[in-house]
């Protein structure tokens, strides 16, 4: 029924009309026995409106909409008859000064292809959902059993993961196309989650969907909204969970856009000091306008609600949160405190995460944030923004400032592989190696690696041990599991061709063997955020650029040792200090031979189970190390162990 009521206006003066996404936009509905569409539209400044398609061949005039009481709410809706699903359309808005502006639908769910920019009449209501076991694990996790669980991202553009060739067009991977061959691949490799960029409708390829025009809509580039939640069922199907990328700090300016909506500031500041980023070239959201905020919660809610997905990255956070974010003295305004704190941004942080994670068990809702604002995942109750997670971007840059560096000198930068554990309490964090450091003239990460080609993949074995056995959850960016060698650009797929040459396949089998040794074991993922979870067996042998750490597991029954060798210098007796007196498994070392390809790395030996006696050649696999009384690194028992140049050795106990 085409009916937006005193209360529907009610609730969304006051930014609390959840189900926005049901009442505004284009719904297929019947009136007086005739089918049709129902169309609603916010555009409390405009002097007339209408709307147009081809359901009226395009003419301008012939639908006029009705400003629905209260009049001063500025909702304008109408019933066409005849209207139909897969038709476009557009709204004109007719200025306070008589100028005419065609505009997309905000609230469409689906769109024409660019460079289109009509919406298009559908029907999100009546998908056939098959992942009900998913769903209903989903609503009974605690948000303690949220955080105990394993989240290894795979981040991925889904229009340059893969091609099809030849094809006239961009030859873009529909939706479906994703849900055979991508969900199978990170099934594979053993990935826990995907997330996507650029399924909001945008205009301009090369934003990568950092510039949305459709909140509501996922892009046409791929298919259909059907399509796309197709892909979302059959990633809970085969167990992996979905995040997007999800834009509410900006918007481009486009004609057909938010910008300016009704001839005035609608979606944004009025103010440009307020209102616009001068880097960006785009405008920002009004965040004190409850419209505005609504606009974006029910944006929220739809993906998550509707589309059935399981956490949403929040991009540019910062620049919410930041009044000056990007301005120079003179471009940006105060808040009334004479402070540089967005805080209806900050309010607004609070009621979104706080509605979104309650009605949502089991989801997550995650902030690229890359400042150092206190408590991004603390409680409302502590005057927190309630996020779920926090991208580490400190520990990401540390890490990368190390790794680019020539191995001698590593030994004077020690701390920034260390210094990320004396603040890993603070937040609740996932540590990225995202799209963002992969372009622009910063190098793949094959290449940002020192040395020799050869340097180059150790180098890189080395780093994604750290990172999957240092705190926190973990997230990379596709074509970085089989080192790639370009820098990623939107306008082409990965180099598939890479997995031909030994050497890229052996990074991708390391990354995968990684992935899964990190599902297996609960004392990788299930004490991030706490202490209780992690120890430094040596966090100071700075000169041999050695590391060794223990991660822990709740109830001490599943803990590991990693040791990792930051340099090409052997260490053929390197002794390690433990904890206990006990065997330690080896479970992962980098110089097994499937993973550098010679029929024998080097020589294992195991020793007899009191410590002494005559050594026992054994074969590669499955050697255990028994700790003998000897103090090592302050611990009373150790152990030697053969460590190769930028050798990673992994033991289980």
């Amino acid at each position: 029924m085409c009916n937006f009521t005193a209360m529907d206006c009610y609730l969304f003066g006051q930014a609390t009309h959840y189900d926005i996404y049901k009442k505004m936009g284009a719904h297929l509905a019947e009136q007086d026995g005739k089918k049709g569409v129902c169309f609603d539209v916010w555009a409390p400044h405009a002097k007339e409106v209408y709307v147009f398609g081809e359901f009226n061949d395009w003419n301008e005039t012939s639908h006029e909409m009705k400003r629905v009481e209260p009049e001063t709410m500025g909702v304008y809706e109408l019933f066409v008859p005849g209207a139909a699903k897969g038709q476009m359309y557009k709204f004109i808005i007719v200025t306070e000064h008589g100028d005419k502006l065609y505009k997309a639908d905000p609230y469409a769910n689906y769109a024409e292809l660019r460079p289109g920019t009509a919406s298009i009449i559908t029907d999100i209501d009546h998908f056939t959902w098959t992942d009900r076991e998913w769903m209903d694990k989903r609503a009974a996790m605690s948000e303690s059993e949220v955080y105990a669980s394993p989240m290894a991202i795979y981040e991925c553009h889904p229009g340059s993961w893969m091609r099809h060739p030849g094809r006239e067009d961009e030859g873009f991977y529909t939706y479906r196309d994703l849900a055979k061959s991508l969900v199978s691949y990170v099934k594979t490799m053993g990935y826990t989650h995907i997330e996507l960029m650029g399924i909001s409708e945008y205009p301009f390829d090369g934003s990568w969907g950092y510039q949305v025009t459709g909140y509501y809509a996922p892009t046409s580039r791929y298919g259909t909204p059907e399509d796309f939640a197709y892909l979302v069922d059959q990633c809970h199907k085969n167990n992996i969970g979905v995040i997007l990328d999800w834009v509410p700090a900006h918007f481009p300016k486009d004609a057909h856009g938010l910008a300016n909506f009704d001839g005035t500031a609608t979606y944004e500041y009025a103010d440009p000091r307020k209102g616009e980023h001068p880097d960006w070239g785009t405008k920002i959201f009004d965040y004190g306008k409850n419209e505005v905020k609504n606009f974006l919660i029910g944006s929220a809610l739809m993906w998550i609600e509707n589309y059935h997905v399981d956490g949403l990255r929040v991009d540019a956070v910062a620049s919410m949160l930041y009044l000056d974010y990007g301005k120079s003295d003179g471009q940006w305004v105060p808040n009334q405190f004479g402070g540089n704190k967005n805080l209806e941004a900050v309010e607004f942080f609070k009621h979104i995460n706080t509605l979104i994670l309650g009605r949502n068990h089991g989801t997550v809702m995650i902030a690229e944030e890359s400042t150092a604002w206190p408590k991004v995942t603390g409680k409302v109750e502590e005057d927190g923004l309630n996020f779920s997670y926090k991208w580490n971007m400190g520990w990401m840059h540390d890490f990368l400032d190390y790794m680019k560096l020539d191995p001698y000198f590593r030994k004077n930068n020690h701390n920034k592989m260390t210094f990320a554990m004396s603040y890993n309490e603070s937040e609740k964090y996932i540590l990225v190696l995202s799209h963002d450091e992969v372009v622009h003239l910063k190098c793949s990460m094959l290449n940002k690696m020192p040395g020799l080609e050869a340097d180059k993949f150790k180098n890189l074995m080395a780093g994604y041990a750290f990172m999957m056995g240092h705190c926190g959850k973990k997230l990379l960016f596709m074509g970085q599991e089989f080192a790639q060698k370009q820098e990623w650009s939107e306008e082409r797929e990965l180099d598939w061709y890479l997995l031909e040459n030994p050497e890229h396949k052996k990074i991708q089998n390391w990354v995968k063997e990684l992935l899964h040794l990190y599902r297996r074991n609960r004392c990788l993922y299930e004490l991030d955020s706490s202490w209780e979870g992690f120890e430094w067996i040596n966090a100071n042998d700075a000169d041999r650029s050695i590391f060794s750490f223990i991660r822990k597991s709740r109830d001490g029954k599943n803990n590991m040792l990693f040791v990792i060798n930051f340099t090409p210098v052997e260490r053929p007796d390197y002794r390690v200090g433990v904890p206990k007196h006990k065997t330690y498994q080896l479970v992962l070392d980098s110089e097994d031979p499937k993973f550098t390809g010679e029929k024998v790395a080097h020589e294992h030996v195991k020793r007899s189970s009191k410590g002494r006696g005559k050594a026992k050649q054994q074969s590669y696999k499955k050697l255990d190390y028994r700790a003998v009384k000897s103090e090592c690194d302050g611990r009373p028992f150790s152990f030697a162990y053969p460590l190769a140049p930028y050798g990673v050795a992994v033991f289980k106990y």
